[in-house]
């Protein structure tokens, strides 16, 4: 039976510790219960050691450390993402610790520890029960019923990987040539207003925030912006959906056909019914 490579976090968790705060996360422990205090010990948080140690960099480095291997990250993967997107990682009490747990909730871990089984994962089977999954979402009003269907797929494939982050993105056009203005007409933050339609689109996911992102890219071109975003993230999986093939896409490509063809990784194409669709596009 093969080691669950979530042991390896631990290691990575003591590394980033020692960089946020010079330290070692459990000393020098020269005996043999020394080293058993890891399965239930956690080390002083880092903000004790170090207060400019940022909150979401805490909570990444405990989230390592956490003494049940089951608790920890899923994947190195889903680690290098959170560490390249700190305003996207859930903060939960581990972020505000400044102070040791109290003997109560250090004993509670103790106990628990003496209950752990360990799970016999490879590492090729973690990683397939740990994968990152874009939602490339088109946020126009004309198409809802495409984006209702991208929910559904999304919601399917996140049913069958209950391990798995979703990754929330869409792309703002902008222009190759000139300036583009950070406002609509109304004054309000396009960035911003579609940020708030992406959290708006996943809410019926009912994900807890930890499994659950959300980026808003500016491009010129929306495949080149997802495939990079992709292949930069590690990204495991791509649902997106496609609107159909007028004449136009066909002669020039859609961005569905290029993610496809140029995505590093497995990529779903969602359509709707063309029924479907027509209603939807001539109620506008």
């Amino acid at each position: 039976m093969r080691d669950d490579p979530r042991s390896d976090l631990f290691a990575l968790g003591a590394v980033l510790y020692h960089l946020a705060t010079g330290q070692r996360a459990f000393g020098n422990p020269a005996t043999l219960m020394g080293l058993r205090k890891r399965l239930y010990q956690v080390p002083v948080p880092p903000r004790a050691h170090n207060p400019d140690c940022p909150p979401w960099l805490q909570e990444i480095i405990l989230h390592c450390l956490e003494s049940a291997v089951e608790q920890r990250y899923a994947s190195a993967a889903q680690v290098a993402f959170d560490l390249t997107h700190p305003q996207s990682v859930a903060l939960t009490a581990r972020a505000g610790w400044t102070r040791r747990l109290p003997p109560a909730q250090r004993l509670r871990r103790w106990l628990r520890s003496m209950r752990f089984v360990r799970a016999g994962y490879g590492v090729t089977q973690q990683l397939l029960r740990a994968p990152i999954v874009l939602a490339a979402v088109d946020l126009s009003q004309e198409w809802e019923a495409l984006a209702e269907a991208l929910r559904a797929a999304a919601r399917r494939v996140l049913q069958n990987e209950p391990h798995a982050r979703l990754a929330c993105v869409s792309v703002l056009k902008s222009n190759r040539i000139g300036l583009d203005t950070p406002t609509d007409e109304a004054g309000r933050n396009r960035h911003v207003q579609r940020l708030v339609q992406l959290q708006h689109w996943a809410r019926s996911l009912a994900l807890p925030p930890h499994r659950v992102t959300y980026h808003v890219l500016e491009a010129p071109d929306p495949a080149v912006a997802i495939i990079d975003y992709a292949r930069t993230n590690r990204v495991d999986h791509i649902v997106i959906g496609s609107r159909g093939a007028s004449g136009l896409r066909r002669y020039l490509g859609s961005v569905s056909t290029r993610v496809v063809a140029e995505a590093p990784c497995s990529v779903t194409v969602v359509k709707v019914p063309r029924a479907e669709a027509a209603d939807t596009t001539g109620s506008t």
